[in-house]
């Protein structure tokens, strides 16, 4: 069997670990658009901040480990793919073949359409080309503003404090990471971070970079502008599909698969952040551009592509964990609630403290949580068993924070022990 990956991210290195797992004797090519060996994203905060060299980027570390697993790794964009003859296109003119195709090409940054993003002083910082570049201006006491405050620029932000970057951060949203906090979590991010010497301007957005030899300024809609040496655009990501525009593929927010992460096309299919899979909670289908969900993407369609759809997948939950300059965060399942739903939650802003648990009859379907991290993964079993509380629904309400002595007390009813 001939294995093509398209994709040298977490989800595409899972597909091949997988592949080769489950069958011995298979051909697997991965094809990476970027030059290095297959790195994480999640990484480049600690390469910018010095923590790790760009090897510690790397999702395996062994240079020789796709070797080691009969994993050629090619070197170069997919421009297109031919369904009819399986096999697809690289850059350079040349081709490779596939019986089973599975596309694992992540997302790709959104770039606003604001003048003077064509300032080389303007960075992304989603590539290690990016970091390299971001670190060379960026040297202590220069002058930064960061576009967008979501999970991405959230993780990135703490990298240019302790690279002790004069920093303000313009978040077009009412609120930081406004897909993954409601209004009082994300005010408490928002007042903890400016309480770190970080100025923060939510519901405004940037309506110009002005350009001269010294510097930049960054110009914003509520009347302030911002002389800056570096601007980082971390404004959200996009399924990266374009290259499938010439084929009959159902495409949505992303890639569109059924349970077994196929696609509408025979033989091809699709993981992580560029496919649109099963939502564990909603029982509809969603773009989840997490590394666990890429991770599980990856394994589930690889099993599927060397046993024939053997294994249907359960779907992901919408999960986001986030550390910004020492505050965590985080979001579970549904956690702006559901229809008829009911919630119990905790409010201490003094503390930087807030739970909010939403509940469907008794059963916990989502959270929101910001400087409670002690028992997060509690809170992810107690939403994926979908476990009926019984009493300890009622407890939970009076007191949010007792997750475990909830979940050891639904387990013991359920085994019988206890």
């Amino acid at each position: 069997m001939n294995y093509v990956i398209i994709g040298a991210g977490p989800a595409a290195v899972a597909a091949a670990e997988k592949l080769r797992v489950l069958d011995s004797d298979g051909h697997i090519t991965m094809i990476g658009a970027q030059a290095q060996q297959p790195y994480s994203r999640m990484a480049i905060p600690y390469f910018l901040t010095g923590k790790v060299e760009e090897s510690g980027t790397y999702i395996r570390r062994s240079a020789d480990h796709y070797q080691n697993q009969r994993i050629d790794v090619i070197h170069g964009e997919v421009t297109a793919i031919d369904t009819a003859g399986h096999k697809v296109i690289v850059g350079d003119g040349s081709t490779v073949n596939y019986d089973k195709l599975l596309i694992a090409t992540g997302a790709e940054p959104i770039i606003p359409p604001v003048s003077g993003m064509d300032d080389s002083r303007v960075q992304q910082c989603w590539h290690l080309e990016d970091a390299e570049r971001i670190i060379e201006l960026a040297k202590p006491g220069a002058r930064a503003v960061q576009v967008g405050a979501g999970f991405i620029g959230c993780i990135i932000l703490e990298s240019w404090v302790l690279r002790d970057v004069d920093l303000t951060v313009v978040e077009m949203g009412p609120r930081m990471v406004p897909r993954m906090l409601g209004e009082k979590a994300g005010g408490l991010l928002k007042t903890w971070c400016e309480n770190k010497g970080v100025t923060v301007h939510t519901g405004t957005t940037v309506e110009s970079i002005e350009s001269s030899e010294n510097e930049l300024n960054v110009v914003l809609d509520n009347g302030n502008a911002y002389p800056a040496d570096v601007v980082i655009v971390s404004t959200g990501v996009k399924p990266n599909v374009e290259f499938l525009q010439d084929i009959d593929i159902n495409i949505e927010q992303g890639i569109e698969v059924d349970e077994f992460m196929q696609t509408s096309v025979a033989d091809i299919y699709a993981a992580g952040d560029c496919a649109q899979g099963l939502d564990f909670s909603t029982g509809e289908t969603a773009v989840h551009a997490v590394q666990p969900t890429a991770t599980e993407h990856g394994r589930v369609a690889a099993t599927n592509m060397a046993t024939s759809n053997s294994l249907p997948y359960k779907g992901s939950l919408n999960m986001n964990i986030l550390d910004t300059l020492g505050l965590v965060t985080s979001s579970f399942g549904v956690w702006e609630g559901v229809d008829g739903g009911d919630s119990a939650e905790i409010y201490n802003p003094d503390n930087y403290q807030f739970i909010n648990l939403q509940f469907k009859d008794d059963v916990l379907v989502g959270a929101n949580t910001v400087g409670y991290h002690e028992h997060l993964g509690v809170l992810r079993g107690l939403i994926e068993s979908r476990v009926p509380l019984g009493v300890w629904k009622e407890r939970l309400k009076d007191n949010p924070v007792g997750l475990m002595d909830a979940y050891i007390g639904v387990t013991q009813e359920a085994t019988g022990s206890g």
